[in-house]
């Protein structure tokens, strides 16, 4: 008897260990992460592990966000198998290539700006990632415009 109720036991805590917090669109529910993916945040960013991680789902992979004030000072990204696709760090105006300014004020000029962030993905390719009127406007490593992403 003592067996199995062990075994119930560590199988709900395995369970519930897997299960993260989210967000999707303001509500707060939760989701289950694959084992493999966790590990991989904690390989790839082993700093992750001091703070509150919050998943989301983002076209079928599976985003960490932690850090900062808002909770999402970093957002890495990783596939279902735990393959890492990219991480966006915030940083200050400061930090963009000076080119993307002239851009967003051809362009943007009206909106207010949002969140700011460099890119790298898992080839080591950097990108910049301004967000605009709840569009993402990414900029390459020199400041030239490449895309436009909801």
């Amino acid at each position: 008897m003592k067996s199995v109720l062990a075994i119930l036991l560590s199988s709900t805590f395995f369970s519930l260990a897997l299960t993260a917090q989210t967000r999707h669109e303001g509500n707060s529910h939760a989701i289950s992460v694959p084992h493999i993916v966790r590990v991989a945040l904690y390989k790839n960013f082993p700093e992750s592990k001091t703070y509150h991680i919050v998943w989301e789902r983002e076209n079928g992979n599976y985003e960490a966000n932690w850090g900062g004030r808002d909770g999402e000072a970093n957002s890495a990204q990783f596939n279902p198998q735990g393959d890492f696709i990219e991480i966006v760090k915030e940083i200050s105006s400061s930090q963009l290539p000076k080119s993307i300014f002239p851009y967003l004020k051809a362009h943007y000029h009206y909106y207010r700006l949002g969140g700011l962030g460099i890119v790298k993905d898992a080839k080591g390719i950097t990108t910049y990632e301004v967000e605009v009127h709840g569009k993402d406007i990414i900029f390459d490593q020199s400041g030239k415009f490449l895309k436009e992403e909801k």
